[in-house]
């Protein structure tokens, strides 16, 4: 809001406040208002005065016709101010009337003979006053709806983040949820592979056996592998098969993190090594930074071609510890 503005807000004429902001050279509206208090009685100077003064300028008129004029302007009564009618206020000049009847709706004027009284020194001081707390009372509103605004602000600051903390987490769920997926069918597809080899080594072992002893070899219908006959019992000792080594099927893996904190995390041993990868990646804070993976003794660099093998190929199973390291 401008200074005019509110100068107008607070009962003075527009020209008398544009008056006081240029007097004041627009130092503010506080030392605006004290100059208008000041000169409340005095009217503005006019504005486009010129021409000749009608006192001193032309012809005399003749003694008769003065004493004529003299004596009407004796008999009729002077305007000296102009009243409301539905309230009974005086006001000086026009500019006034014409701001009270905006503010109060006021319609009915009429030229008064009262004179309208300067403001004694009291009445100034309490002018002064009521304005003075009318300021204070725009400013505390001013100040209040800030303040409102600001809570608003950040109420909205915070409801943004919350809904962009949800946001990660659904994306989280979603990257979880499809690594479990993607373990499920590897899972799945490992163990039909692994029944497929032993099938096979099995029907190997039986159709050796059955070329050892002599026996033709039954060959199914529905499959090109030969199925032997049940062996004759003999009185040979058949050779003990060799003890085979222990198999693992989890893989536990200790991660320590780029900013010195650790995680664990089991994972099947036929998963391959990019599936710990992006486990790290979305447990770090920013998923876009590159890393790599590397053993601590003996110190072992993981390439690009490693990540695609399973992890009981690199030969961490059951149990390995892996350090996550900057991209070179």
């Amino acid at each position: 809001m401008s200074d005019i503005q509110t100068l107008m807000d607070m009962g003075f004429p527009k020209e008398k406040a544009e008056r006081a902001l240029e007097v004041t050279n627009h130092k503010g509206v506080e030392q605006a208002m004290e100059w208008l208090l000041a000169h409340a009685d005095e009217p503005l100077p006019p504005t486009g005065a010129g021409g000749d003064n009608p006192s001193t300028g032309g012809d005399a008129a003749p003694e008769s016709s003065n004493s004529t004029t003299e004596a009407g302007e004796e008999d009729t009564p002077v305007a000296k101010s102009l009243k409301c009618d539905e309230c009974g206020k005086l006001f000086k000049s026009q500019e006034e009337v014409e701001f009270h009847a905006a503010k109060t709706q006021h319609g009915s004027f009429s030229e008064s003979t009262e004179e309208k009284k300067p403001l004694t020194e009291e009445e100034k001081k309490a002018q002064l006053a009521l304005l003075e707390d009318k300021m204070k009372r725009k400013r505390q509103e001013r100040e209040e709806n800030e303040k409102k605004e600001a809570m608003e602000r950040e109420r909205l600051r915070i409801k943004s983040g919350k809904d962009m903390l949800e946001a990660r987490r659904r994306m989280e769920e979603q990257e979880m949820k499809k690594l479990m997926d993607q373990r499920r069918r590897e899972k799945l597809e490992t163990q039909q592979a692994r029944d497929r080899v032993r099938l096979q080594i099995e029907s190997d072992r039986a159709a050796r056996k059955a070329k050892d002893g002599g026996e033709p070899v039954a060959v199914s219908p529905t499959s090109t592998t030969a199925t032997p006959p049940p062996a004759a019992p003999t009185s040979t000792t058949s050779p003990k098969p060799a003890t085979e080594a222990k198999s693992y099927t989890t893989a536990k893996i200790a991660l320590r993190m780029m900013d010195g904190s650790q995680l664990v995390q089991t994972f099947q041993a036929g998963e391959q090594l990019a599936a710990v990868r992006l486990f790290v990646q979305l447990k770090m804070e920013a998923p876009d930074t590159g890393f790599g993976l590397m053993t601590n003794f003996p110190k072992r660099v993981f390439s690009d071609e490693e990540y695609d093998m399973p992890l009981d190929k690199l030969g961490l199973v059951p149990n390995a510890v892996l350090i996550v390291t900057k991209a070179p």
